[in-house]
């Protein structure tokens, strides 16, 4: 009986121990599964991997190439020659005398904008002010000489017409206020003189003011890189499509922090700024039309009210602006505006800072009257002010 029970464990350890093998070495014969179907960790790793990468699934890499190729053409190389200033002098007259005593010949360059089939082209007004003589360049190499139209110093913006051009490329204008916060931009311009460049960024902000560039400002702020030679040259959005003239870069050299983009003190901060394209188009409507720039006007100087003013002139409320300046014989003095006043609206339209004011004002017709709500100590009145035209800025007289 001891035999038998020997024989019979040695059988289930020999049968056991087979049975541990076979499970750890072929599992399926033991399960019954399909060897062909993988077991679910493969599964889901499987699922996590990548899948193989072939000339026909890889991601195209991005590119504003198709937008440049539509902008670049109508981008211009502009160069500007202001002729030597020879002294009225008697002795002048003297060769020798004239070649130590005049003024050298001085050039320049910048960048423009083709914006009519016509040869209309849009620049900064820095890039041809003085010149006696502009010629623009073609990405394609071909060379117009150019006449100005008309600039507007107070926007910085100058349109000049190319001489005996055709088939000219054109660029295609966005429409106003598409830009946002965030969109990808390009500049274009020839920077440094190097020959046409295209750099990219984005439209860091929008309606940058108090900068102490011009008198009008509403600035696209970008990081696309502008440099010296940018002035006047196309930002575009990312179909290429324009959406501001590149005007002035940040540089920490200058006293009031901005300087031209043709300055040579420009450090590269990564602030530029460029008008926008619904200035730049009524800019550009109206010089071609009348050949300057007519804007309303009526001699007041404001500030906004803090509460140190507030408490300076007694006023009960910080809202509206303060009238400390009003130009004598203007619209306003005629009209019985006074130095203290607060205005509160113009045209039913409230104002709350002064360069809204301005671009309010600047945009009614002269010969309009126009209705000034104002605050008079704790009094409110109602002033009927005909509007008159804004007078030249002193470099134009």
């Amino acid at each position: 009986m001891r035999r038998l029970w020997l024989i019979f464990t040695q059988a289930v350890t020999i049968s056991v121990a087979a049975l541990f093998v076979v499970g750890t070495l072929k599992p399926a014969w033991v399960h019954g599964d399909d060897p062909a179907a993988p077991s679910t960790v493969t599964i889901v790793e499987a699922a996590m991997a990548p899948a193989p990468v072939s000339p026909a699934n890889a991601p195209a890499g991005v590119s504003y190439a198709k937008a440049a190729k539509r902008a670049l053409p109508a981008v211009v190389h502009i160069y500007t020659r202001q002729a030597a200033r020879v002294p009225n002098h008697p002795l002048m007259n003297d060769p020798l005398f004239r070649n130590f005593f005049s003024t050298p010949e001085r050039t320049g360059l910048g960048s423009g904008v083709i914006v009519d089939p016509q040869g209309f082209v849009l620049t900064n007004n820095h890039v041809i002010e003085n010149a006696d003589e502009i010629e623009a360049v073609l990405n394609d190499g071909r060379k117009f000489k150019a006449r100005l139209i008309g600039r507007d110093p107070e926007t910085d913006l100058a349109v000049l017409r190319l001489a005996m051009a055709d088939s000219l490329p054109v660029i295609a204008f966005a429409p106003a206020n598409s830009l946002a916060v965030g969109d990808v931009v390009l500049a274009i311009g020839n920077p440094f003189g190097i020959g046409q460049t295209v750099t990219m960024g984005i439209a860091s902000a929008l309606g940058r003011n108090h900068l102490g560039i011009n008198t009008f400002e509403n600035y696209i702020q970008t990081d696309a890189a502008i440099n010296p030679g940018n002035s006047g040259g196309a930002l575009v959005d990312g179909t290429g499509r324009l959406v501001g003239i590149n005007t002035a870069i940040y540089s920490y050299a200058s006293s009031n922090g901005t300087s031209d983009a043709y300055s040579p003190q420009g450090g590269g901060l990564g602030i530029g700024f460029a008008i926008p394209v619904s200035i730049a188009r009524k800019v550009l409507e109206q010089i071609i039309a009348n050949g300057s720039v007519v804007r309303g006007w009526v001699g007041i100087e404001m500030r906004e009210i803090t509460p140190e003013l507030a408490k300076l002139f007694d006023l009960a409320s910080e809202n509206g602006l303060l009238i400390y300046s009003v130009l004598g014989d203007s619209p306003a003095d005629k009209s019985g505006v006074k130095p203290g006043d607060v205005l509160l609206a113009v045209e039913g339209q409230e104002v709350r800072a002064p360069h809204k004011m301005l671009d309010l004002v600047a945009s009614l017709p002269p010969g309009r009257v126009a209705t000034f709500r104002l605050l008079r100590g704790n009094r409110k009145i109602e002033l009927k002010i005909p509007v008159g035209r804004r007078p030249p800025p002193l470099a134009m007289r």
